[in-house]
């Protein structure tokens, strides 16, 4: 067994004497000989995705999870010193956001490798003497650990393993410039140095602190195996691996010997919503949402028997298919006599010649009474080539007269009165309620520009029909 009694929800499995589950357990007692080691099925599942990483069966993973949940023991100390211990050859590159953080890992590592039992379990891995440094140290077999900081030199290094360890610090999250000088770092430093660019992993754990950190920006990306840990489980949670079944139940936390229900909510006042939606449940923005909150937006089938009033576009454009900037969206809305009905949402990121492609194509398709474009940028090519060659299309130039935020703020109450619904199993539901939720904090708010532009627009046209009426008393 695993050394550790497993919950009734964990299948665990059986421990080889090289485990790393049980190589970390035994890193922790080297590193804090005064702390107790509190066995738990995260550090396993941990250890799992480790494993498959080592296997090659894994080559881009993010871990997000808690602070002081032994994410960096477990990644940044312990997953090194097995690594090296199985194969001395391995050149690994570890960084995080402070060069005393990168320093203290390395050196706990170091402590790993130089224990009595470390060597003599593993009599082949020797650190060389004379290149034995406190960010730098190599084994007799040429395998090295090389620890930095975000946005330190890396100049002439190359690895076989590449593992960010909080790229951002916690203090300064804030700042846009230094989150994107981290994101800057990672894509066009950091992430050359791979010397086999298939083969090669990358690891990044973290905790979550913005929607537009590293984590953010390479989930965006695609491509990552994702690891997402929270402090509670705010939903039905199951985690399969190769060797481990996990079942999780809404509330239950993490790690009850450690931090149980009263802890979390202490630390959860403490932090308050936004600190603690992002760094312990790993989402940047609280469950309730910020100006927009997700118990307003109802998911719902669309009625049959519901007249349709008016089929209405709303379209904002970008102004490039880049992918650091927001896609072009589209909403397609049902108005009826009790509200709005968001029926889809088309949204990618396209050149212009495929955007107004789909612009004709879903104007087919829905058979809209209004089509509302944004005049600016790319928006007034738009307008005039569906208003051009005979084509007759419904379509309303909007010019916002106020910032983003204003604009969503001012229409809020109409979703806050539960006048607007989703439709029920469509795949957009979850990133449209998202970035509606975490707005303004979020790295894109092209569905919040063409959500807020419909609703002004709608309410702007009840003014003008309200006071039509006035002057016809």
């Amino acid at each position: 067994m695993t050394g550790h009694e497993p919950p009734a929800s964990h299948a665990g499995r059986f421990v080889f004497d090289d485990d790393l589950y049980r190589f970390i357990a035994d890193c922790f007692g080297t590193v804090d000989p005064g702390a107790r080691f509190l066995p738990n099925w995260h550090i396993d599942l941990i250890a799992d995705h480790l494993e498959a990483v080592e296997r090659g069966e894994i080559t881009r993973l993010i871990i997000n999870m808690p602070p002081r949940y032994m994410k960096s023991l477990t990644v940044s100390v312990a997953f090194p010193a097995w690594l090296l211990a199985r194969d001395p050859t391995r050149r690994i590159i570890v960084a995080s956001y402070a060069l005393e953080l990168a320093r203290r890992h390395s050196l706990d590592t170091r402590q790993v490798m130089g224990s009595a039992w470390y060597r003599a379990r593993y009599p082949g891995t020797r650190i060389m003497r004379g290149r034995d440094r406190a960010l730098r140290f190599s084994t007799t077999a040429n395998g090295f650990r090389f620890a930095t900081s975000i946005g330190g030199s890396l100049t002439g290094d190359g690895g076989d393993l590449l593992i960010v360890d909080d790229p951002h610090d916690p203090r300064r999250a804030g700042s846009p410039a230094l989150r994107e000088a981290a994101l800057t770092w990672f894509d066009q430093t950091l992430s050359t140095r791979l010397n086999d660019k298939r083969r090669g992993a990358i690891i990044v754990v973290m905790q979550r602190l913005h929607d537009r950190d590293l984590s953010g920006h390479l989930l965006d990306r695609g491509g990552w195996t994702h690891l997402r840990l929270t402090a509670e489980a705010e939903r039905p949670e199951r985690f399969v691996t190769q060797s481990l079944i996990i079942h999780r139940q809404p509330g239950e936390p993490l790690h009850a010997a450690r931090e149980d229900r009263d802890d979390l909510a202490r630390t959860r006042r403490d932090l308050g919503e936004a600190g603690y939606a992002a760094q312990y449940q790993q989402r940047p923005a609280p469950a309730a949402g910020g100006m927009v909150k997700a118990a307003w937006l109802a998911v719902a089938p669309w009625p049959a028997e519901r007249r349709i009033r008016r089929v209405l576009q709303s379209w904002d454009t970008a102004y490039k298919a880049d992918a650091l900037n927001d896609p072009s969206v589209c909403l397609t809305v049902y108005e009826h006599d009790d509200g709005l009905h968001v029926a889809d949402v088309w949204r990618a990121r396209v050149e212009y010649p495929e955007l107004r492609r789909q612009a004709l194509a879903l104007a087919e398709r829905w058979r809209p009474t209004v089509i509302l474009i944004e005049d600016r940028a790319s928006g007034q090519s738009l307008i005039q080539d569906l208003r051009g060659a005979g084509r007759r299309l419904p379509v309303v130039a909007v010019r916002p007269a106020a910032d983003k935020l204003t604009r969503l703020a001012v229409t809020t109450p109409r979703l806050e009165s539960g006048q607007v619904t989703l439709a029920a199993g469509a795949p957009w539901v979850a990133d449209f309620v998202a970035e509606l939720t975490i707005f303004p904090n979020t790295a894109h708010d092209d569905q919040v520009d063409a959500l807020s532009q419909l609703l002004s627009w709608l309410d702007t046209e009840r003014g003008r029909i309200a006071r039509l009426k006035l002057g016809g008393l």
